[in-house]
């Protein structure tokens, strides 16, 4: 089941799935900056903050 996420709907709505095969070095650290830009788009689920985690589309304009 190798696409398996392109099958489901959520509430009506497709998932865009695209698949990377870039390799990114592990360890890398995220600048304090860029990260509190990442940070203020995800909308956690205040029953499993961990786990449950939307992650908003940044603007564009």
């Amino acid at each position: 089941m190798e696409n398996a996420s392109g099958y489901g709907t959520w509430k009506g709505i497709h998932p865009v799935v695209q698949l990377s095969r870039t390799a990114y070095e592990k360890g890398g650290a995220v600048a304090k900056e860029a990260m509190r830009a990442v940070e203020s788009r995800l909308e956690r689920n205040p029953i499993l903050p961990r786990w449950d985690t939307v992650i908003r589309s940044a603007r564009t304009v």
